[in-house]
């Protein structure tokens, strides 16, 4: 009796009784389940600022996109109209009435500058959006071909010598000249060799990683250069890419702009040709919304985009997860 209660209640029997062993069972590690996607989401949202920045981000594009399909804006509406040009605010709201689209005032034309805004947000952000996707996935595909592979590496390197070192803002220009200014004039000219500065930046990071163990040993099983790159290396490049896409949809907004002020931008009146339109408003009493307006919210959407892809690139990096 004194030994079973020594024993907690148990008998000898019941302390020795063989137990049944599993050994699929006991291969198993106890440990908690890893998603990498929901660990990248955990560490973007733990920052507060992060979720007022995107929160920014998506109001700025989805009322780009929103507005402008409900308004039906129409530039040369009250071209005819000598009274309802440049006015302020004030004005604007005294002489048409009180109306969210008068809120900064009538442009040039007597066009709403607030509609006139958005619907100019729209198209370059379109355009960033398209040329993004375009350079990307050309980039990031090629780059890890070109890394990983050496005889690519030589063709695509003299390739990327003669290209590469060429100002992009100078290739885009004489490529503006030389067709119609247009949008998909713009596309083609971010793109026919935007992806090459990628592809190099990608090429340099596979290059860090290729000759890794479990990369040789995919090689040696027969393993094609195509599925080791997609399978092997660019799983493990995801923050490096969303960094550089951080990077690259702010700047073909700022492209954009640049051209359009110096006269070469598109037909459409996307923001860089509303600032090239209004620059003489700059320094005109009565008539500066015309020109920082646009200015303000270019600004707005290069500097979040390029927030919101940074922080987003360091929440992908799996060593903030622990």
């Amino acid at each position: 009796m004194v030994e079973t209660n020594r024993n907690h209640g148990l008998t000898d029997a019941e302390l020795f009784a063989p137990m049944d062993h599993s050994a699929l069972e006991s291969e198993k590690i106890t440990a908690p389940r890893y998603s990498y996607w929901k660990s990248v989401f955990r560490v973007f949202f733990r920052n507060k600022v992060n979720i007022v920045i995107l929160a920014l981000l998506v109001f700025v594009v989805a009322f780009a996109y929103i507005y402008p399909a409900v308004t039906h804006y129409d530039q040369f509406a009250n071209l005819m109209d000598p009274n309802s040009k440049h006015l302020t605010p004030a004005a604007a709201i005294k002489y048409f009435g009180f109306d969210l689209k008068w809120i900064l005032g009538a442009g040039a034309s007597g066009e709403p500058t607030f509609d006139a805004i958005w619907n100019g947000s729209r198209i370059s952000i379109s355009l960033a959006f398209l040329c993004a996707a375009i350079n990307m996935t050309i980039g990031v595909i090629l780059g890890a071909i070109w890394g990983f592979s050496k005889r690519v590496d030589m063709i695509m390197t003299e390739v990327y010598n003669i290209i590469g070192n060429i100002p992009m803002i100078l290739i885009i220009s004489v490529l503006a000249m030389l067709f119609s200014p247009s949008f998909w004039t713009m596309v083609f000219a971010m793109t026919v060799i935007g992806w090459i500065g990628i592809a190099y930046f990608i090429r340099t990071q596979v290059i860090i990683i290729r000759d890794r163990e479990y990369n040789l040993a995919s090689k040696c099983l027969g393993t094609s250069t195509i599925k080791i790159a997609m399978k092997n290396i660019l799983p493990f490049m995801t923050s490096v890419i969303v960094t550089q896409l951080a990077t690259e949809l702010p700047s073909y907004i700022s492209y954009e702009v640049f051209l359009a002020y110096i006269g070469m931008g598109m037909s459409e009146q996307s923001l860089g040709k509303m600032i090239y339109a209004a620059e003489s408003a700059m320094v005109t009493p009565g008539w500066e919304l015309e020109f920082w307006s646009p200015v303000a919210i270019a600004s707005i959407i290069t500097v979040v985009l390029y927030v919101v892809g940074q922080n987003l690139g360091d929440a992908s990096d799996p060593r903030t997860h622990m």
